[in-house]
């Protein structure tokens, strides 16, 4: 459990600096403030995420799920707030950090199933897996 942790610790900070590099608008001063604006981000979307989008859930399905990414510039705008080595100009970079990062999480999806499972299963239509038969 605390391997997984630290592995999804390192994917998030490496998805903030391609963030950084890529946005702008979007600054972390050093590694250090890198590193503790994942560790945020991640305890802010183990803990207020799930809470807003149930909230927000009538909303999210009338935008086919568009909203979600309003929600994810948020919770990084937040970590920005709470992080003061990591700067977020507006909130429109914010929205562009949050596409970049969820494009980053769909990759990370297929190259983690290519991975383990040696193909990309996109939805599974029987009762058993291929290949671990669950």
């Amino acid at each position: 459990m605390l391997i997984g942790f630290l592995f999804i610790w390192l994917i998030t900070a490496l998805g903030l600096w391609l963030v950084t590099i890529l946005v702008p608008g979007v600054r972390a001063r050093s590694t250090g403030d890198l590193l503790m604006a994942a560790l945020v981000l991640g305890a802010i979307n183990a803990i207020i995420r799930p809470l807003l989008w149930v909230l927000t859930l009538p909303l999210t399905i009338l935008t086919f799920g568009l909203f979600a990414l309003l929600i994810n510039a948020l919770m990084v705008r937040l970590a920005a707030g709470l992080v003061s080595g990591f700067e977020v100009d507006s909130f429109a970079d914010s929205l562009l950090a949050a596409v970049i990062m969820a494009l980053l999480a769909i990759a990370g999806f297929i190259c983690l199933q290519w991975l383990f499972f040696g193909s990309v299963f996109w939805m599974h239509m029987g009762p058993v897996h291929p290949r671990f038969g669950i």
